[in-house]
C-alpha cells in the first residue's frame, strides 16, 4: 500500500449497537454485490453502492471496514473521497448522464402530464451541481 492509501484502527464514526451490527453487516455485503455488478453492468451505480457499504461496514465491522478501504478497486476511490472529496471524471459523467436519461424516460412515459419529470428534474439538479463542481483530482 502507498502512504495515502494506510488505513488505521480509527475510525470516527459511532458503533451501532450490538443487535444492529449484524444486520449492517449484511447490508453492507449486500452493497458490496450490487456494487460489484455496477462494475461491469452499463447503467447500473456503483459509487453510491460502496459509499453504503463503507458507512454500514464501519458502524459494524472494523474488519469489513478496513477489507474494503484495502480493495485494489474500490479503497483509492473511497480514500480520495474521504481525504479530498474527489469524484473521478468518469463517476460524474455517468452520474449526471444517468440523472439526465432518468429525466427522459420519465418525460416520455409521462408525456401527457410534465409535472413529474419537472419536479424530478428540479430534484436531481442540485445533486448533478454538487457532483459537478467536486474535484476530478486529488490536489497536489
Amino acid at each position: 500500500m502507498s502512504e495515502q492509501t494506510v488505513i488505521t484502527d480509527y475510525c470516527p464514526v459511532p458503533r451501532a449497537k450490538p443487535y444492529l451490527r449484524p444486520l449492517l453487516i449484511v447490508f453492507g455485503w449486500l452493497c458490496v454485490v450490487l456494487g460489484t455488478i455496477g462494475v461491469v453492468t452499463p447503467g447500473m451505480p456503483t459509487t453510491i453502492f460502496i459509499i453504503l457499504a463503507a458507512w454500514a461496514f464501519a458502524r459494524s465491522s472494523a474488519r469489513f471496514h478496513q477489507w474494503l478501504y484495502g480493495h485494489r478497486l474500490f479503497g483509492p476511490t473511497l480514500i480520495n473521497w474521504e481525504n479530498h472529496r474527489v469524484i473521478p471524471v468518469k463517476a460524474k459523467i455517468m452520474a449526471v448522464s444517468m440523472m439526465g436519461l432518468s429525466v427522459t424516460i420519465m418525460a416520455l412515459i409521462a408525456s401527457d402530464n410534465l409535472m413529474v419529470p419537472a419536479i424530478l428534474a428540479a430534484g436531481l439538479s442540485p445533486i448533478a451541481l454538487y457532483i459537478v463542481t467536486r474535484a476530478s483530482r486529488v490536489p497536489a
